[in-house]
């Protein structure tokens, strides 16, 4: 027997979970189907923390997006056991011409959102942890702080759960297909029909849809983890968040948070790209060592011993931004994919636009600088 459903979500990581939670509680019948565990650390959803910061210095274009996103993820906390969003600050610091620096004071003062520019000994005035150049400056944002990841998942999935939804995982999708009556999901497993089908397949997309491929390239990422040297200066009461654009690179870190170390990560670590079953799922010296000088030179209470490593993707578009849209070719096709290493923070708000797209055919939301027709017109001869 062929299962019926009004929609398919393939994909159940952050982004899936979401859009699921938020189909179910509109009373959709909704499948979700996962090729992992849910949920798993082959993603872009894992790590324990995530940063959400609403000084977007990427684009002041987010802010709006990442405000509801915070509205709807201390929906989603409201009543857990443990919390999923810890509001511990976030900074954004280089050099003051740095174009990090510059636009998360642009995005907060286009927006009015509450922040403070401190020096770099200002900063390590208010929280040890920092090391940071006289000279430089941050912007100081105290709605800021982390998810965590896996939880936020789970959290999603279970109000998934509670509204009906069924949840598959370890079930791999070989085709699917588009027609004017609907889809047609053919998995490992078995075979589905719905009225609409959702891909957030994170790094797997481009294998999943074809045609926007050379739109979505996976890249290597690593997270290490450190023990501080002075504990009390990494604790998440005195350690915002931070992304850093220092000479070195792109950088970014957290507390210390139910493991022992002081995580950080650069972006675009080392530049690897590939399908994700060819990118190397060990960290290596040379991980290691990259991301350990720049503790050093910047947060040197935080450069202690190793605690670990750990692999993770991006999913990277030509501009950075995300694809949010319906397929060009398929209405019954939306695409959440693309979110470039900076997008889980907006997952709560993004499982809203997929949701809205995928019944009600559009979204009051701020979508238009995310179409994929942007990225389709810069390639065309």
């Amino acid at each position: 027997m062929v299962d019926e459903h009004e929609v398919i979500v393939l994909g159940v990581g952050g982004m899936g979970s979401a859009t699921a939670r938020y189909l179910a509680r509109r009373g959709v019948d909704v499948l979700g189907i996962e090729r992992f565990d849910v949920p798993h650390a082959r993603g872009s959803s894992h790590g324990l923390t995530r940063i959400i910061r609403l000084s977007q210095y990427e684009d002041p274009a987010y802010v709006p997006l990442v405000e509801r996103a915070l509205d709807r993820w201390q929906d989603i906390d409201d009543g857990r056991p443990t919390s999923l969003l810890h509001q511990v600050g976030s900074v954004d610091f280089g050099p003051s011409d740095s174009s990090l620096y510059q636009g998360a004071k642009r995005s907060c003062e286009l927006h009015d959102i509450e922040h403070e520019v401190l020096s770099g000994d200002e900063l390590g005035e208010r929280f040890p942890g920092y090391d940071l150049p006289p000279e430089y400056r941050g912007v100081y944002q105290p709605a800021g702080g982390f998810l965590h990841p896996e939880q936020c998942v789970v959290a999603c999935v279970q109000s998934a759960h509670a509204g009906g939804a069924t949840i598959r995982a370890r079930e791999r999708v070989e085709t699917w297909e588009a027609s004017e009556s609907g889809v047609r999901v053919e998995t490992d497993e078995g075979e589905y029909l719905a009225e609409t089908l959702v891909v957030t397949a994170g790094g797997w997309t481009g294998q999943l849809v074809p045609s926007l491929a050379e739109f979505l390239q996976p890249e290597r990422q690593v997270q290490s983890w450190f023990q501080p040297t002075r504990p009390s200066s990494f604790e998440p009461e005195q350690f915002p968040v931070f992304v850093a654009d220092v000479p070195e690179g792109h950088y970014y870190g957290f507390p210390v948070y139910r493991v022992p170390g002081f995580k950080l990560g650069k972006y675009h670590h080392r530049g690897e790209t590939g399908s994700p079953a060819e990118l190397d799922r060990e960290p290596d010296r040379e991980d290691e060592r990259l991301l350990r000088e720049f503790a050093a030179s910047y947060f040197p209470a935080g450069a202690g011993p190793t605690m670990g490593l750990s692999t993770c993707l991006f999913t990277n578009t030509p501009d950075g931004d995300f694809l949010l849209d319906t397929h060009p070719d398929h209405a019954s096709v939306v695409i959440g994919a693309g979110f470039s290493g900076h997008g889980f923070k907006f997952a709560s708000v993004v499982g809203e636009v997929l949701g809205e797209l995928a019944i009600d055919g559009g979204t009051d939301h701020p979508i238009e600088p995310f179409e994929i027709a942007r990225l389709r017109s810069t390639t065309a001869p």
